[in-house]
């Protein structure tokens, strides 16, 4: 049996209502609400959904991303930031995504302008090593970030190995490691 559409999810409602200045965009997929919003609003979305009354999405479950290169269907934006959130008084599950497209050529080691958002390390605190990942493997900085460095890769790491113009190999950093035998000392 198929989970029930829930474009009907009470939030979604709520933040029409009370931010109709913004633009939202609403997806269904599998019985999992989705809330899209544009770059320049998310914090206030999310600082919304934290604090109403009706919402009180309490926890942040996660703080990923996703690179849609070469992706079949059309996308707002080549990389989207992902948040989970959940809501204990309600029992209450939502995902907020937000769009970002590169304006250089993310093959590179620079630093691209166009791929910040606003940190919600203000919000929950416990955002911070989430927001970390996300820019040691995909690059996607985070304005206002206590302590924004990376955390899986070593700090000279030279890319961002989960975008998918990112060898399958990698860059060479494989070949700079000693192999040793299994029965080695």
């Amino acid at each position: 049996m198929s989970p029930t559409p829930t474009l009907d999810h009470p939030t979604l409602a709520r933040v029409k209502n009370a931010l109709p200045d913004l633009k939202l965009r609403a997806t269904d997929f599998r019985g999992q609400s989705t809330l899209v919003v544009e770059p320049a609003d998310l914090h206030r979305v999310l600082r919304f959904l934290r604090d109403d009354p009706e919402c009180d999405y309490d926890f942040l479950s996660d703080v990923t991303a996703a690179d849609y290169l070469g992706y079949p269907a059309e996308t707002p934006g080549r990389f989207a930031v992902i948040y989970v959130l959940a809501s204990g008084r309600h029992g209450y599950r939502l995902t907020v995504k937000t769009f970002l497209d590169p304006s250089l050529d993310t093959s590179g080691t620079t630093p691209d302008p166009d791929l910040v958002v606003d940190t919600v390390t203000d919000i929950w605190p416990g955002a911070e090593w989430r927001e970390r990942e996300v820019y040691d493997m995909f690059g996607i900085r985070f304005t206002g970030h206590p302590d924004l460095r990376r955390i899986l890769t070593w700090e000279d790491y030279p890319a961002h190995p989960l975008r998918k113009d990112y060898p399958l190999r990698g860059r060479g950093e494989r070949e700079m490691y000693k192999v040793m035998e299994r029965d080695a000392k």
